[in-house]
């Protein structure tokens, strides 16, 4: 590794790759890997979900083996869980992270629990000899809410906890001082709850949503989406600039049954105008990734402080350099070219992509000296300057996508990878090295409420747009997620949290005392039905009442091992995520993390 990038291109698809319900897997398959080796930029990381077939993935793996030498196919579940990761780099390390919750143990039908086992994916993939030269990849695919959005959705508490745990892995990462990056087929459109509950609880960002603040948060029927009040967006808006990349109006997969025929037998023709609107896009596929950097980096004395590396001011004053931090340059949707043979589209979903790199802040440079404070007691967290000190480092804003562009509707940068020095990545390591403080920005707290998503109604342009190359933007885009604490939610939000848990722990109750009554009024009839063939004079009957009481038992029993074994473990698995939930409300709201420490657990259950 003799040469460093300081930027990295990121891909996500869902690949749509079930075996016997999904039409065409084998075609498409190597249609997606053709793509992934030949598109430009040619990604340097990809996650792959609902790739459930080892043959699809080598399938893949053949079309990408010069872009994409390194790959990692994810064996969990009976029936696999479908995720893949590919790299530019060898995987240094890899495991498997199975989710709490998979599924209610009643969906079979749905393959809930038992048909696979959803996880997240996650990668240690180093591309260079210094520590913190390392990317840590989580690939994910939640579990689907089944097209019933609302907060009675059964579903809602598995959601919410597989998010949970993909927070806490990402949390991790970036305390080590790792990039990470979370590659997500998340089934939860912008500002539900699990998507707040997963970028509050990780020091992670929206690539796209960094970019596209005005972003839609949903199809137009979505409640947040129709209370915005924006017109229906064309099919071009919608991919240049909303990021769908699911039920578009230029997925065939999203047609009409009737369409889809005519498709394959030749009849409807196969473009699709910009200006079709567009009402049913969402955007369910996410790329998150956090600053990196080492947040335990921080000069200790005094002569640290006075190294070469630090900036002096026009009076004289010292300001300690920011460490670089990874930001988004550019974000777009991918793979919607047609299969050349089935004019189909390659997948269900289209991709996402993005480019991250790696910016090293613009040092202030009018800062002035604070009589209050002499040289002799800087620190990291008071000489680093906040942006808006200097009224110059404001952003400069970009126009809109307009609704004619084309559905790429993103510039291609050249196929190549840039890079630094291996010299220079060795000071910067040594540089990395030290203690830090995390930073305060008060004059730029609107630029990270932007960027970390929590306007509905934010601004038309974006000051991070796409392609920028300015500065004080970048600057802007890196202070607005350093290495402190991460925003947490509204503490309503973890109250409403706390009631659906305590909701779905009803309706297991419930749920398990049905199975165990199920069990024993067979088990009376099975009784019954052995005392009662002494009374049927027809052998035939005799026979037709046992068959018939046998076959009930026997599914008695599989609701009876159900209540006592799968139920009880679910349940005792939402207790511990309901801990958790309520340890993270009590530290927020300043109760301490021991405040839960003398609470009783089962006792004190109302279930």
């Amino acid at each position: 590794m003799d040469e460093l990038p300081i930027e990295l291109n990121v891909l996500t698809l869902n690949c749509w790759g079930r075996k016997y319900t999904s039409p065409y897997r084998e075609e498409r398959m190597t249609a997606i890997g053709r793509y992934l080796a030949t598109t430009e930029p040619v990604p340097h990381i990809v996650g792959l979900q609902e790739c459930f077939e080892y043959q699809d993935y080598l399938s893949i793996r053949r079309e990408t083996r010069f872009a994409l030498p390194f790959g990692k196919f994810y064996h969990s579940g009976a029936f696999g869980c479908g995720l893949a990761i590919l790299s530019r780099w060898p995987v240094e390390e890899s495991s498997m992270v199975p989710f709490s919750f998979c599924g209610r143990p009643s969906g079979l039908f749905r393959g809930d629990m038992f048909m696979g086992a959803q996880g997240v994916a996650c990668a240690r993939i180093r591309y260079g000899e210094g520590e913190e030269d390392v990317v840590e990849v989580f690939n994910t695919n939640t579990r689907s809410s089944y097209g019933d959005h609302s907060r009675k959705n059964s579903y809602i508490i598995h959601r919410l906890s597989q998010a949970w745990e993909i927070a806490k892995l990402a949390r991790n990462a970036s305390e080590r001082g790792h990039l990470a990056v979370v590659l997500a087929s998340l089934n939860a459109t912008p500002f539900s709850l699990p998507y707040r509950l997963l970028t509050s609880h990780a020091a992670i960002r929206d690539a796209w949503r960094v970019l596209y603040p005005d972003s839609s948060l949903g199809s137009t029927s979505h409640e947040l989406e129709r209370a915005r009040g924006r017109p229906t967006p064309t099919a071009a808006f919608n991919m240049a600039e909303n990021g769908v990349t699911n039920n578009s109006a230029y997925n065939t997969w999203a047609w009409p049954t009737s369409e889809q025929r005519a498709l394959r037998s030749g009849k409807r023709p196969m473009l699709v105008s910009p200006e079709v609107p567009d009402e049913d896009g969402q955007r369910v596929d996410y790329i998150f990734f956090s600053r990196g950097g080492d947040p335990h980096a921080s000069p200790t004395d005094l002569s640290e402080i006075l190294s070469a590396h630090n900036t002096y001011t026009d009076d004289g004053v010292v300001v300690a350099p920011s460490p670089p931090g990874w930001i988004i340059r550019d974000a777009r949707v991918g793979l919607v070219a047609r299969h050349p043979d089935l004019g189909c589209s390659l997948s269900d979903h289209f991709s996402v992509e993005a480019t991250l790199i790696l910016h090293t802040p613009t040092p202030p440079r009018h800062r002035r000296r604070s009589r209050s404070r002499s040289i002799s007691k800087i620190n990291w967290q008071t000489q680093c300057a906040t942006l808006g000190d200097d009224p110059t480092m404001s952003p400069k804003k970009s126009g809109t996508v307009t609704q004619s562009q084309s559905p790429r509707g993103i510039p291609s940068t050249p196929n190549n990878v840039a890079t630094r020095s291996n010299s220079r990545a060795k000071e910067k390591g040594k540089e990395r090295g030290r203690p830090a403080t995390p930073r305060s920005f008060t004059s730029t707290e609107a630029g990270v409420h932007i960027a970390a998503g929590t306007y509905l109604h934010s601004p038309t342009a974006s000051s991070y747009r796409r392609g920028s190359r300015d500065r004080a933007a970048w600057d802007l885009q890196l202070s607005s997620l350093e290495l402190g604490t991460p925003p947490h939610l509204p503490l309503t939000a973890y109250d409403e949290i706390i009631h659906l848990i305590d909701a779905h722990a009803v309706r297991m109750y419930r749920q398990r005392r049905l199975g165990i009554s199920h069990f024993a009024f067979w088990l009376m009839v099975l009784v019954g039905s052995y005392v009662g063939i002494w009374f049927l004079p027809d052998g035939k009957g005799a026979f037709g009442l046992l068959v018939a009481s046998s076959l009930g038992f026997t599914a008695g029993v599989v609701t009876l091992l159900l209540a006592v074994l799968v139920y009880a473990a679910e349940l005792n698995k939402l207790n511990e995520f309901e801990w958790e939930i309520r340890n993270a409300k009590a530290v927020i709201s300043g109760m301490g993390p021991d405040a839960l420490a003398h609470q009783g657990s089962e006792e004190e259950k109302a279930w």
